[in-house]
């Protein structure tokens, strides 16, 4: 598949994910929040304290996109996970993406949907969009490999983001400075 293939594909997909979040969020019965439109949201990162006690995977990078930035307070968790990954198959699907992603240190989450694949730099992997138990906010959870290592990323998206900021993430994951992280953290 070539890349303007691939990017068609990631394209559509994010479409897809896009309306499944509206169809859920209009079910919910829940009022949709008022947020700028999904093409106006510009998200600015910001480097935050790894909140998380220690676990066997160690501290990861932490950043914060505030309400003015992104229609809703958003957290972006991210860390690399040494040999967790299957070696042939990746994260292949919705099972290994629940098995290796990190939604675990932010509560209790129901899938909304299906996950989806992804691609971030050279790694594929998917993603799949949550609702976290006992309150408003939504996750994202990402993970996506190279050999037997992985990057684990979990978004925490706060009442008011709109549903569609996969994308968002998405692009700060494929940016330079994010790409060059994996690259060291995983040994690439």
């Amino acid at each position: 598949m070539g890349l303007t293939s691939k990017f068609v594909a990631i394209s559509a997909a994010t479409a897809l994910l896009c309306a499944a979040a509206a169809v859920w969020i209009l079910r919910s019965g829940e009022p949709a929040p008022a947020t700028a439109a999904s093409g106006d949201v510009r998200p600015v990162w910001t480097e935050i304290d790894w909140p998380f006690g220690a676990d066997p995977w160690g501290k990861g990078k932490a950043f914060r996109c505030k309400a003015a930035d992104c229609g809703g307070e958003v957290q972006l968790y991210v860390r690399a996970k040494l040999g967790f990954c299957n070696c042939a198959t990746g994260v292949a699907d919705d099972v290994d993406l629940e098995r290796m992603g990190d939604l675990p240190l932010i509560g209790k989450a129901t899938p909304i949907g299906a996950g989806r694949e992804i691609i971030v730099g050279p790694m594929g992997g998917r993603s799949r969009a949550y609702r976290v138990e006992g309150n408003r906010n939504a996750a994202l959870s990402l993970a996506f490999n190279a050999r037997c290592d992985m990057v684990a990323a979990t978004a925490l998206v706060g009442p008011g983001a709109p549903a569609s900021l996969e994308p968002a993430v998405l692009e700060f994951l494929n940016s330079d400075r994010m790409l060059k992280w994996a690259e060291n953290a995983l040994g690439l």
